[in-house]
């Protein structure tokens, strides 16, 4: 079975879905002959073997609305596209509407929608006729949760529900590491990772823990809204390094080792996700702070966030960019033991019977069997 998945980019570049391309490439490399087609951010033409997995980077002068700029990828994928069974497309991404459009390929097409183009509205539009030429000519159509269906301009009826998941084997027992070091000793750990982005919702929450008593906010990220984070934390706050700041209320990690962010994981008492736009279309590292039994609090998004860790069961759900329901969420786990307990408890069961990524993966394969013998 020749397999060619098609996205933006790939690992190293960090990112959900590129993460989960990956994912695919290798859990199902060896059952397959497993290819992927990406663009480099910026440079020439580049093949290689990652991690047993046949990469083809094709050039690339830049990006352009968070686009790469690439003539190279349309001959590459019409050369490409001939010799495969299955075309795995991963959504959004015009360069391979367009290519679509342009080619008519024809071997069977799959499409995993990951989200809508949320924030470039106007570029939205433009490209919007071509985005759902691809998904008309798709054999089949698979989105993470219902919550992406519903919450999509373009998802139809017929597209199926295939979740995300976790290797097991990536995410070791953690018994007995603190990481995360509190400035007193009897509060809560807080816990938020994913980059400091508008949509991630890290000003509502630095609003939200002003309002907490009991508990210290770890916040393990960079981006735009850093300094936001630092002005946030108080005068006396010490700076240790340069990736690493203290406050008596917050402390700002930049970045860590992937070992030291599974100790993070495990080491809080607390997971939060407060994004506030449909950008965050699920929210992986719910999953892996579930994983380690954490209860999580997220927001009402009408995406697949509140899908994956589920109100009153696994955690809370607050509304969107409510400080205050935050702020009270928040109190509320911090201060009833019992409470955040049985949520982390079924947090976990939840992960370990709905997210192991080999059934996934054995999922999807089936579904690709289903499809060629059509």
């Amino acid at each position: 079975m020749r397999i060619l998945q098609v996205n933006k980019l790939y690992v190293p570049t960090i990112g959900g879905i590129e993460t989960w391309v990956q994912q695919i490439a290798e859990g199902l490399n060896g059952r397959t002959d497993m290819r992927v087609l990406v663009c480099q951010e910026k440079g020439v033409a580049l093949e290689e073997i990652y991690n047993g997995v046949k990469v083809i980077r094709a050039k690339s002068y830049g990006k352009l609305f968070s686009l790469p700029i690439s003539i190279d990828f349309f001959w590459k994928f019409c050369e490409l596209s001939k010799q495969t069974d299955i075309i795995q497309i991963h959504e959004p991404f015009p360069l391979i509407d367009l290519a679509v459009w342009l080619f008519r390929p024809k071997a069977k097409m799959v499409v995993w929608w990951h989200s809508d183009i949320v924030r470039q509205k106007v570029f939205g539009k433009l490209v919007a006729p071509f985005i759902r030429h691809t998904l008309r000519q798709a054999d089949m159509v698979i989105a993470a949760t219902q919550g992406h269906i519903k919450s999509s301009d373009y998802l139809p009826e017929r597209t199926k529900v295939i979740p995300f998941g976790l290797n097991f084997a990536e995410y070791p027992a953690q018994e007995g590491k603190h990481y995360l070091k509190l400035s007193n000793a009897r509060n809560k750990k807080l816990l938020f990772v994913g980059r400091l982005v508008y949509y991630k919702g890290i000003q509502v929450l630095l609003k939200s823990i002003e309002k907490v008593d009991g508990a210290e906010l770890f916040i393990v990220g960079d981006g735009p809204l850093a300094d936001e984070v630092k002005k946030a934390i108080s005068h006396s706050s010490l700076t240790e390094s340069s990736e690493l700041v203290v406050g008596s209320k917050i402390h700002w990690i930049c970045s860590l080792s992937r070992e030291e962010l599974l100790a993070a994981f495990y080491d809080c008492d607390i997971f939060v996700l407060p994004s506030v736009a449909n950008s965050e279309a699920f929210g992986i590292v719910q999953l892996e702070a579930m994983y380690y039994g954490k209860p999580v609090i997220n927001t009402k998004l009408p995406t697949g966030v509140p899908y994956v860790s589920i109100d009153g069961e696994t955690g809370i759900t607050v509304g969107v960019g409510d400080a205050e329901a935050l702020a009270g969420a928040i109190v509320k786990l911090v201060h009833d033991d019992g409470l955040r307990e049985m949520y982390g408890r079924n947090a976990a069961k939840r992960v370990r019977e709905h997210y192991e990524r080999g059934a996934v993966l054995d999922r999807l394969y089936e579904e690709y069997e289903v499809l060629l013998s059509k």
